[in-house]
């Protein structure tokens, strides 16, 4: 069969903002907040300022500077785990506890589902737990992990992406 696909893909704006952040902070990763005081943003982090439980799942590492990991609880993983996560930033003040935040912009999630033969893919492809992580185990290569904008991996009926 083929590739699975990535789990978690970046927008070139918000690929541009993060590389920023990380010539500032050092290496960096995102949570993918369940929705409590910050509704549901991807929060960015120094890497090692957020605790990554055994848990977690890991979504990818995007091909951003050095990698960055995009990890999201197990829990919210399960009612996620058919969906591909898309990164992207607008303006806006970022969550509080996010390193974006004082950059008048946020970063925003966006999400596709997959496919019928996506999640066959995918179901052969386990994602890394933080456990696994912690004792070595890392995702596959995917490739780029970045696109142009979300409407390339998150078409809108009638949008943008529909009329190529």
């Amino acid at each position: 069969m083929g590739q699975a696909p990535a789990r978690a893909l970046i927008t070139v704006a918000a690929a541009d903002l993060l590389a920023r952040l990380q010539e500032r902070h050092g290496s960096l990763m995102f949570h993918q907040s369940g929705g409590c005081c910050d509704g549901s943003s991807p929060m960015c982090y120094p890497e090692g300022e957020f605790i990554v439980g055994d848990r977690d799942i890991l979504l990818g590492v995007l091909d951003v500077g050095t990698g960055v990991p995009v990890w999201i609880s197990g829990p919210q993983f399960e009612a996620w785990k058919h969906t591909q996560l898309v990164i992207d930033v607008v303006p806006g003040r970022g969550g509080g506890f996010s390193l974006e935040a004082p950059e008048g912009m946020r970063f925003l999630s966006r999400g596709r589902a997959f496919s019928d033969a996506e999640n066959e893919l995918l179901a052969e492809a386990p994602p890394v737990t933080g456990a696994e992580y912690s004792a070595g185990v890392r995702p596959p290569d995917t490739g780029s992990h970045i696109v142009d904008e979300a409407a390339d991996a998150c078409p809108v009926p009638g949008g943008r992406a529909a009329r190529m």
